[in-house]
């Protein structure tokens, strides 16, 4: 690996901290984003050889998977932050044998998570489907499918939170890669067999789409071992030089664990809690708004809960990338006291945040029709929802950076309160939303809630640890600026290029989106590189870019 733990480590000045967190998060956004954009690659084939029965079969998928989701996220959501925010707070303090205790100790942990969760949700399959899955007989063996990969998943993701305490983001990046390789690989495999040599039935294809997730996590457990193992050298040699002036028994080393996760689990599962919540009440709104049978229905759940929501979450994980690096970073200053590197790192976090995930969302609104097109088929109102969930990703992606920040800084009964109070406000606006606004409906409520949460973070931050926003709203505005600018120019592009395209053709699609997104690309980097904004992200590469590029 490229980074290298520390065996003194000191309070970062600013541009130290801001290396890491840029290095890190361009390590997990790499992960993430190559990770996420392999699934939603494979959609492509997999939408063809699912034939007529797609849009069912990607019902099908989301009402399993965001049951999973759940479940996964309780049995593990908050253990690798936990871990990774108590690893860096012993290592700031050279208490490195203490870490590692931690990790050892919460193998035993998440194991038996990893079980217990398995079982709950295999046993569990036929009344949990029940609830939210719509009464549908078919989400069980989805359901028991995936309840064998979150068997291994939590030590899977305890090891990635381990790593992170150290900033070392680069296992986590690569297994999470790999992760998806064996999975799309996998389920791909399973469904061309299925369908197209068996003749068999989708309902089969989609339970063995589903099983891939145990392959691809046993594939990264496997390649997070190998890291382990050859970095055994180095952490025991840190392990020796310790202070060793802390003794915690084995049982708070536990109970330290399960405390600092229950308030990552509760944030962490918030957007599954959402997706949930449209899960359980779109079917019956939707029938007793405007009257529709169950196959309509599931077409319309399909354009939102999984189509949208599979683009969209390529995006949304830049913001998670980003969330993961600022934790150890903020837990390190916090146990420093070290105030004034506390409010530049959150003010460096949200312009790093904003100057990503403003152009990425505007961007997809823009290519929405032929990345529709490309992905699924020919559809306005598939268009239409990818456009408006597009929008709504950033503010989706702004509560996951913000709530990372307060849980950096140890506010997380405050976090909590701030996404329940969210929550409620979703639940209450979920039905009038439906009635005027049908299938856009949940993602204007979600909206809605996570921008009342996010607001109220946001406020928080600026009363306790003093962050100006007034001193960063000039790079939000040129921001916000050139991300419309790339808007325009892609939307432009697509207008153009569909005169003289096939705008309903899959092949002709692709070309639209590749020069369309080249096109909004080359509109941001020119600005950003002009204006000295990228200056901040990738530090001294920029000047070489406007050399290389004759940009002034």
């Amino acid at each position: 690996m490229s980074e290298e733990p520390k065996a003194n480590p000191h309070v970062n000045s600013d541009a130290e901290a801001r290396q890491k967190m840029v290095r890190g998060s361009a390590w997990m956004t790499a992960g993430s984003l190559f990770s996420r954009i392999l699934g939603a690659l494979y959609i492509i084939p997999w939408v063809l050889w699912m034939g007529s029965n797609y849009t069912q079969g990607n019902a099908l998928y989301a009402k399993g998977y965001n049951i999973y989701s759940f479940f996964l996220l309780v049995a593990i959501g908050g253990i690798p932050s936990a871990i990774s925010k108590q690893i860096s707070e012993y290592n700031a303090i050279n208490e490195y044998a203490v870490g590692q205790r931690l990790y050892k100790r919460g193998l035993l942990l998440t194991s038996a998570f990893g079980i217990v969760g398995g079982a709950i949700m295999w046993f569990g399959a036929g009344p949990i489907g029940v609830v939210f899955g719509g009464g549908d007989p078919n989400v069980i063996p989805v359901l028991r499918a995936l309840a064998i990969a979150l068997v291994i998943i939590p030590s899977m993701s305890l090891t990635r939170g381990f790593f992170q305490g150290y900033q070392q983001m680069a296992p986590s990046a690569i297994s999470q890669f790999i992760e998806q390789v064996f999975r799309v690989l996998y389920m791909l495999a399973a469904t061309f067999f299925i369908m197209k040599v068996q003749r068999g039935d989708w309902v089969k294809a989609v339970t063995q789409s589903t099983f891939a997730a145990f392959v691809g996590a046993a594939a990264s457990l496997l390649l997070l071992g190998w890291y382990y193992y050859r970095k055994r050298p180095e952490l025991n040699a840190l392990a020796e030089q310790s202070d060793n002036k802390l003794a915690i028994p084995v049982w708070k080393l536990f109970k330290d664990i399960i405390v600092q996760a229950i308030p990552f689990i509760v944030v962490d599962t918030a957007t599954t809690v959402f997706n949930l919540l449209d899960q359980a009440t779109f079917q019956p709104m939707m029938k007793l708004a405007y009257h529709l049978d169950d196959t309509q229905i599931n077409t319309l759940y399909a354009y939102f809960a999984f189509n949208a929501n599979k683009l969209v979450m390529i995006i949304v994980s830049l913001a998670s990338a980003i969330a993961v690096t600022v934790v150890p970073l903020l837990s390190e200053s916090l146990a420093s006291h070290n105030r004034r590197n506390i409010r530049k790192q959150l003010e460096d976090a949200i312009i790093l945040f904003l100057f990503i995930m403003i152009p990425g969302a505007l961007g997809m609104a823009a290519i929405a029709q032929p990345l529709n097109t490309l992905f699924y088929s020919y559809d306005q109102v598939g268009t239409l929802i990818l456009q408006i969930s597009a929008f709504t990703a950033i503010i989706l992606g702004l509560f996951t950076v913000v709530s990372a920040l307060m849980q950096g800084l140890s506010r997380n009964r405050d976090i909590i309160r701030y996404y329940l109070i969210g929550l409620l406000v979703k639940l209450i606006i979920q039905l009038p939303c439906i009635y005027l606004l049908s299938t856009a409906g949940p993602l204007v409520a979600t909206a809605i809630g996570m921008t009342v949460a996010s607001l109220m973070a946001l406020y928080d931050l600026e009363v306790n640890f003093g962050i100006r926003y007034v001193r960063i709203l000039p790079k939000v505005n040129r921001i916000l600026m050139y991300a419309i600018l790339t808007y325009v120019g892609a939307r432009l592009a697509v207008f153009l290029l569909n005169l003289v395209f096939n705008e309903q053709s899959k092949t002709q699609s692709m070309l639209i989106v590749i020069v369309a997104v080249a096109v909004g690309g080359a509109i941001y980097a020119y600005f950003t590189l002009k204006s000295r904004l990228a200056d901040m992200m990738i530090g001294s590469r920029a000047a070489g870019l406007r050399r290389k590029l004759r940009i002034k």
